[in-house]
């Protein structure tokens, strides 16, 4: 066993082994680097992504995969080139920012039940894309900051009874953040210091945390905690990630460069 915590956090992080390059580092520029102007040059990335397990060969190929999705842009000075978002990946990473970063205070308190005039009035995919999960043919759960389709019959919810959280929990979903919450319960024990670790170090541990929590909590609607059963951990995950976070503050990029 690593007799370190950064090591052991390393392990944790990447045991799973089931890393897709190319969204691992939508998660490293999306955290350390999703802001106008900002960027990270060839031999930091390098450094960043050898850290996490990840070879040169298959960053590379990753790199030219989101320069074909018009995600990332790469500028060439000298022999070091400069790796950034483009418009559409910044716009789409400070998008999903919101979700990714919010605190259990700020996440979603309220909620709603919708109920279309027909089955087929929209889609699964809309309303999916609106903030609402399905429950039933016509009827959709949603949070009450989200905005209904017009047309659509919206009534507030408050009290919500124990099988409510079964009827539209994905399982795949749920099984997922219980494995994540027990990896991220682990590295909360090993109380990690941010005063030990290298800034390249920092910047790696918060994407790897960022990757596995960004690839579930973007894949349902935004709902209080009392709407779902007591099988799901995903209010507990958001915890761990959120005081994880702040023990790890992200590494200024004028840093990782230094």
């Amino acid at each position: 066993m690593p007799s370190d915590p950064y090591s052991a956090a390393l392990n944790i992080l990447t045991a799973t082994g089931t890393q897709r390059v190319w969204s691992v580092l939508v998660s490293v520029f999306g955290d350390l680097a999703r802001h106008e102007g900002e960027g990270i040059d060839g031999p930091v990335l390098t450094a960043l992504m050898a850290e996490a397990q990840i070879k040169p060969e298959a960053t590379r190929v990753a790199l030219h995969r989101l320069r074909n999705d018009d995600w990332i842009t790469s500028v060439k000075s000298g022999r070091t080139s400069h790796h950034s978002l483009t418009r559409t990946g910044r716009r789409l990473s400070l998008a999903a920012s919101a979700r990714i970063y919010s605190t259990p205070v700020e996440a979603a308190q309220g909620w709603q039940l919708v109920l279309l005039e027909t089955a087929t009035s929209e889609s699964r995919e809309q309303m999916e894309a609106q903030g609402f999960a399905p429950l039933a043919p016509r009827l959709y759960i949603g949070a009450d900051t989200a905005t209904p389709p017009a047309g659509t019959l919206a009534l507030p919810a408050t009290t919500a009874p124990r099988w409510l959280g079964a009827q539209f929990e994905p399982k795949d979903l749920s099984q997922d953040y219980a494995a994540l919450y027990e990896r991220l319960a682990a590295l909360d024990a090993l109380k990690l210091d941010a005063a030990a670790l290298s800034p390249i170090q920092i910047g790696v541990l918060r994407s790897l945390i960022v990757h596995g929590w960004r690839r579930l909590v973007l894949k349902h609607p935004d709902l209080p905690p009392d709407v779902y059963s007591d099988a799901w951990r995903g209010h507990d995950c958001r915890a761990l990630v959120t005081g994880l976070l702040a023990r790890l503050p992200r590494p200024a990029l004028s840093a990782l460069h230094d």
